[in-house]
């Protein structure tokens, strides 16, 4: 993808934020209603933002797609937009988005031992330096540690097996051993909504970590945290949130409402322009919240 010789990088936004305290906002699409929403609210605000595909999100919108959507946007407008291959799990998968101008990728290895985890990420790693050194485009590798669940969905209570915080210790060597650029610690979040309620971050833990790795760390799982939470979580060193359940959540109910209210209506542009205005005003409270904006 294709800079403006004005347009700072990704890395130079995310240690930005690094640096002021303040987190940029990452939030997944799998069609342009979320995209619209997304971009609307980043560009009111005039702040940078991220756009996530995960593997199934990105079968669905399309890998060619999303990434022309991104740098046609981003290029048209000058604007700091930047696209993630959100959770693939292969370096087969990490590889493809590369390849096709993504900007970051996470390769979500989180599940297996220590050891495989490491291996997958460093050969992602290595890819990443090696398309950079070839191409000149600044590509950020991030993994994680610590297991948060999986799917952006709504849950009856937190999943068996999620919630095994990383500790500093395992973090370090970790990071050390992969040499990614971000680096994803279970602090307290799980992914999707948990109807009984989510746990608090550890801001303590992250600012351990944070203090430990000395790179910029992203918290996943970010839909449905409290306001304190993410403010004390960005304070100790948080430099990107992932929000994702809460703009599905309001997608589905924009449109349900609409439908409802006009059942013999059937342009799609009116059924899901309210789905749009729901997303943008999620994201432009969310985007204020990250960085302090009242």
């Amino acid at each position: 993808m294709l800079y403006s010789q004005y347009m700072k990088t990704l890395r130079e936004y995310v240690l930005e934020a690094d640096q002021k305290g303040i987190a940029i906002g990452h939030f997944n699409i799998s069609n342009l209603e979320a995209f619209h929403g997304i971009y609307a609210a980043a560009k009111k605000l005039n702040l940078p933002v991220i756009i996530g595909v995960s593997e199934g999100e990105q079968k669905f919108a399309g890998l060619e797609e999303v990434a022309a959507l991104v740098t046609t946007i981003r290029e048209r407008d000058n604007f700091p937009i930047f696209l993630n291959a959100d959770h693939h799990s292969s370096f087969e998968s990490v590889k493809v988005c590369i390849d096709a101008g993504f900007d970051m990728a996470i390769i979500d290895a989180a599940k297996s031992d220590f050891d495989t985890n490491v291996a997958v990420t460093k050969q992602c790693v290595e890819y990443a330096r090696e398309v950079t050194k070839n191409t000149g485009r600044d590509i950020l590798i991030e993994a994680e540690l610590g297991f948060i669940g999986s799917g952006s969905d709504i849950k009856d209570a937190i999943p068996e097996g999620a919630g095994v915080l990383t500790k500093p210790e395992d973090a370090q060597r970790f990071v050390e051993a992969t040499g990614i650029d971000l680096f994803a610690p279970s602090v307290g979040s799980i992914h999707g909504l948990i109807k009984t309620g989510k746990p608090h971050i550890d801001a303590e833990l992250v600012k351990k970590i944070k203090e430990t790795v000395h790179i910029p760390l992203v918290l996943h799982g970010g839909s449905g945290l409290r306001d304190e939470d993410f403010t004390n979580a960005i304070a100790a060193g948080i430099s990107i949130v992932h929000i994702n359940s809460e703009i599905r959540l309001a997608y589905r109910e924009a449109v349900e409402k609409t439908m409802a209210a006009n059942p013999n209506e059937i342009t799609p542009a009116k059924l899901l322009q309210p789905a749009v205005d729901a997303i943008e005003a999620i994201v432009e409270s969310r985007l204020k919240l990250f960085n302090g904006i009242k």
